[in-house]
């Protein structure tokens, strides 16, 4: 028996208008999808190296101020966005003479909420344009299953007015109708698992964010308390 080998493009030239405005949408959804995909991997990993070299530095200065003339070389790590916000909170930078012993100038509380809320400012950036992913992931498979009613229904239509009735006149049809539910998938399956890794990172660094903001609270408590000095 000949079998007819498989041509995708032969079947999306040969299909009706309403199957190929449904692949255009999918092939649309499909371009969208991957540039973030590969956009967020090249921002992730850049946040990931950066906030690798932002810790090893940290750890590696004896005074925040230190730290504070190299956050430029970091910019793109969310560590140096709470580190930012405890220090403006903590050391009155505008008194000159603090600059080298600076002093708890906000109570630790204040600190605090400042740390809570630049990490919930750089979670929603690292979230950013992830709910594009999910709504791929989500509605391609049902705009593909469209395509597929769609197109079974011209193919049965086009049965009717023929005289006579047999596999071999609606399978095309049907065949047609089939490939947007396939192309519904492929796009829906790389959404879905780019989301869901993503979504993980953004998890990855929500942990990181509390353990450096625990971090950043301790190494206040630790000077407050040499000092002398607690406020809360």
């Amino acid at each position: 028996m000949h079998t007819q080998p498989f041509d995708f493009y032969y079947l999306i030239q040969q299909a009706s208008a309403p199957t190929k405005l449904v692949v255009l949408i999918l092939l649309i959804f499909s371009i969208v999808s991957w540039a973030i995909i590969l956009s967020k991997q090249r921002s992730f990993s850049r946040v990931r190296h950066e906030s690798q070299g932002f810790i090893a530095l940290f750890r590696r200065c004896a005074q925040w101020t230190d730290v504070y003339p190299h956050c430029d070389q970091f910019k793109r790590s969310p560590l140096v966005s709470l580190f930012l916000a405890a220090y403006e909170q903590w050391v009155d930078t505008a008194d000159p003479d603090q600059e080298e012993h600076p002093l708890p100038s906000r109570s630790l509380v204040q600190v605090e909420r400042a740390l809570k809320q630049a990490a919930i400012v750089e979670t929603e950036r690292l979230e950013r344009h992830l709910s594009w992913l999910a709504s791929i992931a989500t509605s391609s498979p049902f705009i593909g299953l469209f395509g597929t009613v769609i197109g079974i229904i011209i193919a049965f239509q086009g049965l009717s007015v023929q005289t006579q009735s047999s596999i071999q006149t609606v399978a095309p049809g049907i065949a047609e109708a089939l490939v947007a539910t396939a192309a519904g998938l492929f796009v829906a399956i790389p959404a879905y698992i780019g989301y869901n890794y993503f979504l993980a990172r953004v998890r990855e660094f929500t942990g990181v964010f509390s353990e450096f903001s625990l971090e950043l609270l301790n190494a206040i408590e630790r000077s407050l308390s040499r000092d002398g000095i607690f406020r809360s």
